[in-house]
């Protein structure tokens, strides 16, 4: 690890339990907060989520001005229960809607933007269990003590079912033996991908949004050639617990990761491309019980052809990473935000 890194280590990385909320209370000051959870498809989480930040945030201080889930298509009940529980509840695709709509969690996150005011935004998973109020106020703290912070990570154990620090499988395995490679600055990032972080409506507005699963490294990548390591900081939230997605899933964001690292280097000119690389990822499902015939032998026995198991079938998906520009650009996006 670079020493400029390790030196890093020890000035920004602090855990939630270093904010108090009397203190965040008293250090907010004339600043204004909003929350928001970007949601698919979580009618089993995000009531709960949403209801424990209203009454601790909202409700019991008031820390938080601002409660917004940002509904990207769900199909279940996920907008009901939210609103329910007390947020304000945004479809993504009615947020700047002259704008050709795209898919992914970074178009919510994006979108929210324009659906917010807050001049410090949280971001939380809408899919957490056993919620704590503490990751609200623990990624909150460093951007209220100092206002050379402008973007604040977090990071937590993430058990796999019964494994101890067995999650985060993507985070391990790609992103970051990437960002060692080509950012080693950093390299210090305990959790690059983690869905929990804060930030400066200020910074947030003047970078690109990707659209897909790599919104959060190109977040990471992206402010650190803005604002410099200094300004980016991280807190330890304790422990996160998830629902986990299957390895093919985990492919498909694999595969948006390595797009995202490679428009990133090539932007920043650290290669030279020789090549457009391939938005196709090919995966193969079982298929179980499924037979074809073969055209037999035509020898003397005559079989005719007989039928074997067909083991796999290709299954083929398109992981191009499409973008948003830095929102600051957006003309007149406040008046089309959702009321």
């Amino acid at each position: 690890m670079l020493p400029e890194v390790e030196a890093w280590l020890r000035r920004r990385t602090s855990s939630s339990d270093d904010w108090p909320l009397p203190w965040l209370l008293e250090a907010k000051g004339d600043a204004t907060v909003s929350v928001v959870l970007p949601a698919r498809d979580e009618a089993g989480t995000v009531g709960d989520i949403v209801a424990a930040i209203r009454r601790d945030l909202m409700e019991t201080v008031p820390l938080v001005d601002e409660l917004v889930v940002v509904d990207s298509r769900s199909v279940d009940d996920t907008a009901a229960r939210a609103a329910r529980a007390g947020a304000r509840v945004v479809a993504q695709d009615e947020v700047l809607p002259d704008l050709k709509p795209l898919d992914g969690k970074g178009e919510a996150l994006w979108k929210s933007l324009a659906a917010t005011s807050g001049d410090l935004l949280v971001f939380v998973d809408a899919d957490l269990r056993e919620f704590r109020t503490s990751f609200v106020t623990g990624l909150l703290g460093p951007l209220l003590a100092d206002p050379d912070v402008v973007y604040v990570k977090g990071c937590y154990d993430r058990p796999l079912w019964d494994v101890q620090g067995g999650g985060g499988r993507v985070t391990e395995l790609v992103a970051r033996p990437l960002l060692n490679l080509h950012w080693p600055m950093l390299a210090g990032f305990v959790q690059p991908l983690a869905g929990e972080y804060a930030g400066r409506r200020s910074a947030l507005e003047r970078v690109p949004f990707v659209t897909g699963y790599g919104v959060e490294l190109a977040l990471l990548i992206d402010l650190l050639e803005l604002a410099g390591l200094d300004a980016l900081a991280q807190v330890d939230l304790g422990r996160r617990v998830h629902s986990h997605q299957s390895t093919e899933a985990l492919g498909g964001m694999a595969a948006q990761i390595l797009q995202t690292c490679w428009s990133r280097l090539e932007r920043q000119n650290k290669m030279i491309p020789l090549h457009e690389p391939s938005p196709r990822l090919v995966q193969f499902r079982r298929e179980a019980g499924s037979t074809e015939k073969d055209g037999g032998t035509g020898g003397t026995g005559g079989t005719g052809g007989s039928e074997r198991t067909v083991g796999h079938r290709a299954v083929v998906r398109d992981t191009a990473v499409a973008e948003r520009p830095p929102m600051s650009t957006v003309p007149d996006r406040r008046s089309h935000a959702p009321g």
